[in-house]
């Protein structure tokens, strides 16, 4: 009897199942055919961008949309929007401007994100999903501290991943200094750290003491200004409601600009499973926060969908990861359908309530905002006053 043939098998590279995919469920995204990572990668980013500053400029002579949280700029929710103020004085085009910058930023990194942890696939559909929202194009419009949130939220988000993956000293302190810039652009930004903090003890639980402590320290400035401005007169952190079922239900159509929209991203966000840890990210990212929200929301009336607007990247990136499972003239198809869909809320934000007229409102942003930052209780015009 001779002894069988020695097979030689060749030694196959470490794989991330035990950690990177701790179910063993396998790929996000199927299989893409070879196509060019350098120019795929760039345009990852570099689409979404173009898309969002195409948006802004075509709604850029139109008046800002009327809103009732412009004095919010001078108050205890956002202490960096308050030094902003204090600095320049009154509200204007540049401060639009930098909203602007803001949005088209968050959107580059949406794409540059999703293109490392997924594919470049990826990336460019989240991206150009995140830049279609009619609510990103809206609050680059608006003297709001929103714009500057969601880019801040996106930015410490990735750079959290770059951390715990290679928890160097460098990445902690980018990862600290964009906590910070969370907090201090709405100190309720915050509360995505409960997302951080539950991916960070499930998939790298090695690194969770050092990520605690540079979260806090990140957290605190924002903490000491909420301590500090929030018990000056008229100070507040954000005028909300409680979380009753109709206020929920309402949540989709002012977080995503249409009903629908919101629908077919919580559908397509479903599809977006299993849970490795890359998707994991983003549904953390997701789902925590607004869960702490109405938490908080159980014990004050501070119910706020703008307040979750930093939870638009990911719900743009699950959706996105979704779609790169089918043919490529399908995802075309889908996001044409997110297009049309968001079209007339794009069309008709500026001129909510009837009010066509962009002067007299930015009037009283302006005095209104004033007064808060003067330290004065803004009041509310009354009726047939003649500046309305």
């Amino acid at each position: 009897m001779k002894d069988a043939d020695t097979i030689v098998l060749p030694r196959l590279p470490a794989t991330e199942v035990d950690v990177e995919d701790p179910w063993g469920e396998g790929h996000d995204v199927a299989p893409q055919p070879a196509i060019d990572p350098v120019r795929w990668r760039v345009a990852a980013w570099l689409v979404p961008a173009l898309v969002t500053v195409a948006l802004c400029l075509v709604r850029a002579g139109a008046p800002a949309p009327p809103t009732e949280d412009a004095p919010a700029w001078g108050t205890a929710g956002s202490a960096l929007m308050r030094w902003w103020a204090e600095v320049l004085g009154t509200p204007g085009p540049a401060v639009r401007a930098v909203s602007m910058v803001a949005v088209t930023a968050a959107a580059a990194l949406v794409g540059l994100f999703a293109a490392r942890l997924f594919a470049p696939r990826v990336g460019l559909l989240a991206g150009v999903i995140f830049a279609l929202l009619p609510t990103s194009t809206r609050y680059a419009q608006e003297v709001q501290p929103y714009a500057l949130t969601v880019f801040a939220a996106v930015l410490a988000t990735f750079l959290l991943v770059l951390a715990v993956d290679r928890p160097t000293i460098g990445r902690f302190a980018g990862y600290g200094a964009a906590v910070l810039l969370l907090g201090l652009s709405h100190g309720l930004a915050l509360l995505l750290l409960a997302g951080h903090g539950w991916t960070v003890f499930a998939f790298r639980r090695g690194v969770a003491g050092r990520w605690s402590a540079v979260a806090l320290l990140g957290a605190l400035p924002a903490a000491a200004a909420l301590a500090l401005f929030g018990g000056q007169r008229g100070a507040q952190i954000a005028r909300g409601s409680d979380p009753t079922l109709d206020v929920l239900a309402a949540t989709a159509r002012e977080l995503f600009g249409v009903t629908a929209l919101g629908i077919v991203l919580l559908a397509l966000a479903l599809f977006s499973l299993p849970l490795r840890r890359a998707t994991a990210v983003y549904t953390a990212w997701a789902v925590v926060p607004p869960l702490a929200l109405l938490l908080v929301a159980q014990a004050t009336p501070i119910w706020r969908p703008q307040l979750l607007l930093f939870t638009l990247p990911a719900w743009a990136t699950l959706g996105a990861v979704a779609l790169a499972r089918v043919r490529g003239r399908w995802c075309v198809v889908a996001l044409v359908a997110i297009a049309v869909l968001g079209a007339p809320a794009q069309v008709a934000w500026p001129a909510l309530d009837g009010r066509e007229q962009g002067t007299g409102d930015l009037v009283k942003i302006i005095q209104l905002w004033t007064r808060s930052v003067g330290g004065e209780t803004p009041q509310r015009a009354r009726p047939g006053s003649a500046d309305q």
